[in-house]
């Protein structure tokens, strides 16, 4: 795997391009700046790694587009040494951009190819804060709960209780909820009895399905 001065001009413009478009937060710029895209997609879309697209990765998956996960990484609002849990590894890119801001990053994933190939890349790039699972993402990660951020990158008809109930109190959850098209929703864990919840816009994601496979 190579990151040639070509690839580091690429990701610049890109973050340039994500800057433009709202994304404020210079800390998840940054990491994304830092962070070689073209790593974890297919050879064949190598090219167009550093353009704001999805791309697919295979088990009917894609990698979200860069806004989508600087987007949905600003609203976590992640601070160093949080335990934050994401549902759906996928190619392990938005674990990896976590893992950059300082989390200490659960990882779950219900394909198992893909789990398998995000847990080598983890490996590759010696992400040491990123610990990931082969799990039902609706059941959530209970025994290493609460988290003080969930993030789910599928979009869900409902938000998961069960995920609510994995927050730490000041917590936050980002989830796009919707079946053709998501609203970005932010719920914040207010005691155990209280969540608020804010909406942030529409997007478009693979559906988060239950079960493993």
């Amino acid at each position: 795997m190579q990151d040639t001065y070509r690839h580091q001009g690429q990701r610049k413009r890109l973050v340039d391009t994500l800057r433009k478009k709202g994304i404020h937060d210079e800390r998840v710029l940054a990491a994304i700046g830092q962070l070689p895209r073209h790593f974890f997609l297919e050879e064949a879309f190598e090219e167009w790694a550093y353009q704001d697209k999805p791309f697919p990765i295979g088990c009917e998956q894609t990698i979200s587009q860069p806004y989508t996960v600087a987007f949905q990484t600003q609203l976590l609002e992640v601070e160093k040494r949080q335990k934050v849990l994401e549902v759906g590894t996928g190619s392990g890119y938005q674990a990896a951009v976590l893992a950059l801001l300082g989390a200490r990053v659960f990882t779950i994933e219900r394909h198992r190819p893909l789990y398998l190939r995000a847990q080598k890349m983890f490996r590759q790039l010696d992400l040491r804060g990123i610990r990931c699972y082969h799990r039902d993402g609706y059941l959530g990660l209970p025994e290493m709960a609460p988290f003080d951020r969930i993030i789910v990158t599928a979009g869900a008809p409902t938000v998961p209780f069960t995920l609510k109930e994995q927050l730490t109190i000041g917590g936050l959850l980002v989830i796009p909820v919707g079946e053709e098209q998501q609203r970005m929703l932010r719920i914040i864990r207010h005691s155990e009895t209280e969540w608020e919840e804010e909406d942030h816009g529409d997007f478009r994601f693979v559906p988060f399905l239950p079960g493993m496979e």
